[in-house]
């Protein structure tokens, strides 16, 4: 069945979901609903219309300032419930290039963000995680000190035991999906449900990744296709006897995907959903694939980490990025958000496009030289 129609109960009564993580702690709900298999769609991503001076943006924010040179941009002064569509349009491009952005002191709420979040794309709702009441395509983060005695693992990742290693947790959005998702926005809620200290989350730039691959390989990984599944979830959510909404959760993608707006390479393999290397020998699929993922979780120098702040958002692009939550205050802290998250275009792979880095040199060669022409 499709997501149900709740604008009559919301008008009635609309959650605060701050309150209720603070008073009533996870809050989601698991109804037995099914739905449909997720159809191809003609994504048509706004950032196609973006300024690419962002005007819309600089002339109208307090600060913007980049936290890297490869990835995140942070913004001040101005509050997404109030963008119109051309600074939502420039927000898609910007976010395009630069990974992530991240906004303080937001006062856009659940209801506001989904329709926010549909300018981009048509909303996700997951296979297999809680939501809150009434509103299935809204992700709730929540995690405790009771988050290890009740779970072994969540999204795949092992949260018990010493074996667990951080890098474990890179991962994209739900690329076991046809069309995964695009842009996404996630908003971290009152001080009393953040941790004190620890609850970062890094992001990394899966254009600056393909970049650091030598010529050699990138020219090997470029045509390749990966398996990713969400068979993980799927068996987390039957032991916890919990609802599995669709039938199919496993897709084949390029191991290199072209941005349809930059048209820019990026590498899309990680560990949470990445599983296999088609054509290759389950021995060399396996040795190529932890390379890459060594490659993107020691990858410091294209990776940016984000303190939450009481109403933080960020909003990235999961198509050219990895995001890794860091569960390192589960023995003394709880750590709450929300995410809405749009679907974008299925992953390909063009032949003829450019990396970041080969473009923006281009770029900067010809605009030298044009320079130089006219001061001649």
């Amino acid at each position: 069945m499709a997501p149900p129609n709740t604008d009559i109960i919301q008008e009635i009564e609309k959650l605060n979901l701050q309150n209720l993580a603070r008073t009533k702690g996870n809050y989601v709900v698991y109804p037995n609903d099914k739905y449909p298999e997720l159809e191809l769609f003609d994504h048509q991503d706004p950032g196609h219309r973006g300024d690419p001076a962002k005007a819309s943006l600089y002339k109208n924010a307090e600060k913007i300032f980049d936290l890297t040179p490869h990835i995140g941009t942070e913004i001040h002064g101005l509050q997404l419930s109030t963008l119109n569509d051309t600074q939502k349009d420039d927000l898609a491009l910007l976010v395009a290039e630069r990974g992530v952005v991240f906004f303080r002191d937001q006062d856009i709420d659940v209801y506001q963000a989904r329709e926010w979040a549909r300018h981009f794309g048509p909303l996700h709702v997951h296979n297999t995680f809680g939501h809150p009441p009434g509103l299935p395509e809204v992700h709730v983060v929540y995690f405790d000190t009771e988050t290890v005695k009740k779970y072994k693992s969540i999204g795949g990742v092992n949260l018990q035991g010493a074996a667990r290693s951080a890098a474990d947790g890179w991962h994209s959005d739900v690329t076991y999906d046809n069309q995964p998702a695009g842009l996404t926005l996630l908003k971290a809620s009152t001080i009393d449900t953040l941790p004190h200290t620890g609850g970062d989350t890094l992001w990394s730039s899966s254009y600056a990744a393909y970049d650091r691959l030598s010529p050699a390989f990138q020219k090997f990984v470029e045509g390749l296709e990966a398996v990713h599944s969400g068979q993980q979830q799927v068996d987390e959510a039957i032991n916890a006897n919990h609802v599995v909404r669709r039938k199919n959760w496993t897709s084949i993608h390029p191991v290199v995907r072209t941005h349809p707006v930059t048209g820019w390479k990026a590498l899309f393999v990680q560990p949470g959903f990445t599983r296999s290397i088609v054509g290759l020998s389950k021995r060399e699929s396996d040795i190529v694939l932890q390379y890459l993922f060594d490659h993107i979780s020691g990858g410091v120098d294209f990776q940016v980490r984000f303190k939450w702040e009481e109403n933080s958002v960020a909003v990235w692009d999961n198509r050219v990025t990895n995001h890794n939550a860091v569960f390192d205050y589960l023995e003394f802290g709880k750590r709450h958000g929300w995410r809405v998250t749009p679907q974008g275009e299925k992953p390909y792979f063009d032949p003829k496009s450019k990396s970041k880095r080969q473009d923006l040199a281009e770029k900067a060669e010809a605009e030298a030289k044009e320079n130089a022409a006219k001061q001649n």
